[in-house]
């Protein structure tokens, strides 16, 4: 059965150093941080008191939302994803219908969460022990259900295809745009609106604080903490954010005469199954490799056609470990390895929100024709010297027109996405 091609039309970002396409790009062109120091977690006695989080103001919530929306409104993972998401609809050059009109029967949202709005339940917990159970309001349910974002952007956009969220830990919004680009391909959409989010602070961040596994030795330099690639990595900084993609039919596009940042080439999903090396919180290098190489052999694509990858890279121990897998998997190394670089060292760990907001910079890397610089990574831990060339691991900004970039999340559970993108000229 001949599949439909798929583009992306609209992007959407809502992440620690830079809110919207225009203010991320520059941020990320110019290597600026969004990590910074935060008294709730001193005074919460965390060991790591840093973490990633966008500035929105009051002014720029009410563009998304009335003001009846906002009543006992609690849910920074609902902001973020629909700031994001409508972002991304709205550059995509599609309107939402009215609630007089009935639903845009080809449009659907694939759009994922790490968790529940942390802090609204939280405000449930102690209202119900409390005794004031009455006090809850009549939105509690909607904020604090699993597929809340999805939900939320439905009903302001009046999607009325598959309106879904998923939840796969740090892969989640690499997995979203794969279901997305899926659907549409298949035929079963014409647009469907992609990505993930997750809320941030003391209530989320706290139980990785817990496993020790956080830079906390930069409390008092935040900016330098996140240093993946870099011999001196200590632990991923936590971060919160969202990134969406508006995708769409090839020529559903071109009828319309849309933007087209890129097309989506395919991708693939995949778990280690917590076997071998894999665990809760570690890598099956074999499934992680078999991820990249099905990713490509699914589309029909050369390894050597990869110009660029967006890694994982989360400043720990593991970067050197997925570095090999991308070699062995793609049979490349020392000069002949793509340009790699990784988002988190400017924004941390986005946790689930992760793959979408680096989709988007993925995108816009292909789009723009630059590949940004890998902040922090001042020198190459010693074991990914031994595989890449260091030209290849750019430490300032670079311009270059890279074609084809491969994209891949890797999260707890041992579960793995990778997604293919091209450049349209």
């Amino acid at each position: 059965m001949m599949k439909n091609r798929v583009v992306v039309t609209g992007l959407g970002v809502v992440a620690p150093n830079g809110v919207g396409v225009t203010e991320f790009t520059e941020a990320i062109q110019s290597g600026t941080s969004g990590v910074t120091f935060h008294e709730k977690l001193k005074e919460l006695n965390f060991s790591c008191q840093i973490g990633g989080v966008a500035t929105i103001s009051e002014e720029k919530i009410k563009e998304y939302f009335t003001d009846l929306q906002l009543k006992n409104f609690n849910s920074d993972n609902i902001l973020y994803g629909v700031i994001a998401g409508m972002d991304a609809l709205k550059d995509a050059g599609v309107q939402p219908v009215g609630k007089d009109n009935g639903p845009l029967w080809d449009l659907g949202i694939i759009f994922g969460s790490g968790n529940s709005s942390v802090e609204k339940f939280r405000e449930s917990f102690y209202k119900i022990d409390d005794g004031n159970v009455r006090r809850l309001g009549s939105t509690s349910v909607a904020q604090t259900m699993a597929s809340s974002v999805a939900a939320y952007l439905g009903g302001m956009i009046g999607a009325g295809n598959r309106v879904t969220g998923n939840s796969s830990a740090c892969a989640t919004g690499t997995e979203a745009i794969i279901m997305g680009y899926e659907h549409i391909a298949s035929g079963k959409a014409t647009q469907m609106l992609c990505g993930s989010s997750n809320d941030g602070g003391p209530y989320v961040w706290g139980g990785f604080d817990a496993m020790r596994i956080l830079p906390y030795q930069y409390n008092d330099n935040p900016t330098a903490a996140s240093r993946p690639l870099d011999a001196n990595a200590n632990g991923f900084v936590p971060g919160c954010g969202a990134g969406a993609l508006l995708l769409e039919s090839l020529e559903s596009a071109q009828t319309r005469g849309a933007t087209i940042y890129a097309e989506v080439l395919g991708g693939f999903v995949n778990s280690g199954g917590q076997r071998g090396e894999g665990s809760m919180t570690a890598p099956n290098s074999l499934a992680v490799q078999r991820c990249i190489t099905e990713s490509l052999n699914q589309e029909g694509i050369e390894a050597s056609e990869i110009d660029y990858i967006n890694g994982h890279l989360t400043a720990t121990t593991k970067d050197a470990l997925e570095i090999q897998n991308w070699s062995e998997a793609l049979g490349r190394k020392g000069t002949d390895f793509p340009y790699i670089n990784s988002l988190k060292g400017m924004t941390g760990h986005c946790l689930a929100a992760s793959g979408s907001i680096e989709v988007v910079s993925t995108i816009l890397q292909l789009k723009e024709g630059f590949v940004f610089p890998n902040v922090n990574c001042e020198t190459v831990h010693p074991e990914i010297e031994k595989m890449i060339a260091s030209e290849k691991i750019p430490k300032k900004l670079l311009k270059t027109n890279i074609q084809t970039a491969i994209k891949a999340s890797f999260g707890f559970g041992d579960v793995n996405a990778c997604v293919i993108f091209r450049r349209k000229n």
